[in-house]
């Protein structure tokens, strides 16, 4: 099944991979026949990840904290080191959590602004020392549908991540004439331990089962269900093959038409 996208041997940094989006687009990563590297705060789960994908293809692990600017430039370094090299990055950052303007607390603010502003920033700096272009590659960035249209009990999403879009449409012009091609995706709602997480809370909020909550969100996406994570690993992998190679400075929705936004 290998090979069906042209990235065999493609080397990817997928950080914040050991579970959730960012599994999901290691593992297709790995079944189209990519060089992964997946990133968790700790060795633990990185090392398990690796155990549970090694027969995926080949695949390295990096434990390091996004949030800490030092490490992410050292998790580019290291991914790149174990790999020979380094063709593509897909940053997708930790989740911030959940909770309305009026429960989240200034450190919060600071913390996160870290997590989801500079930290794309310099791990970016860095994979460019790596990075030089040529038959696909890049980066792709993963926010969320939330930069067009705020969500509920996620301000910290909904303010921080739309500075993302400012960077790749500048390092999109800036890199274009180097064969670098730099987009972005936005999930909506995927099957992950963060949505269940908010769909706790809202149903806790509400008093209702939590069945309830992820039933009215399916509901409220066109195809009438959630999405699974390696569906949008699918649309990264085509973002960094070949196949896309006329598509930069985009910012692609991945939410079964949840969005209803025009533009």
């Amino acid at each position: 099944m290998a090979g069906r996208l042209g990235i065999e041997g493609l080397r990817v940094l997928v950080t914040a991979s050991t579970r959730g989006l960012g599994r999901g687009v290691a593992e297709v990563l790995l079944e189209e026949g990519a060089v992964v590297t997946v990133n968790g705060r700790s060795g633990e789960s990185v090392e398990r990840a690796v155990g549970e994908l090694a027969g995926k293809g080949r695949v390295y692990g990096v434990a390091g904290d996004l949030c800490d600017l030092r490490q992410a430039g050292e998790i580019v370094d290291r991914a790149s080191e174990y790999m020979g090299g380094l063709d593509a990055l897909v940053y997708i950052p930790p989740p911030p959590p959940a909770g309305g303007f009026g429960e989240v607390g200034e450190d919060s603010w600071v913390k996160w602004s870290r997590c989801l502003c500079l930290s794309p920033v310099w791990a970016a700096r860095r994979a460019l020392r790596h990075i030089g272009g040529g038959r696909g590659g890049g980066m792709v960035f993963v926010t969320s549908i939330a930069v067009k249209e705020p969500i509920p009990d996620i301000v910290l999403s909904n303010t921080l991540r739309i500075s993302i879009h400012g960077l790749v449409k500048s390092l999109a012009r800036e890199l274009g004439p180097r064969g670098i091609r730099v987009n972005a995706v936005l999930p909506g709602y995927f099957l992950t331990d963060r949505l269940k997480a908010l769909a706790e809370k809202r149903a806790g909020e509400r008093g209702v089962p939590v069945e309830r909550v992820l039933d009215e969100m399916a509901s409220s996406v066109p195809l009438r269900r959630i999405g699974e994570p390696r569906e949008l690993g699918w649309v990264v992998a085509f973002l960094l093959s070949p196949l896309a190679s006329y598509v930069n400075g985009a910012s692609i929705p991945v939410d079964g038409g949840r969005l209803y936004s025009v533009l």
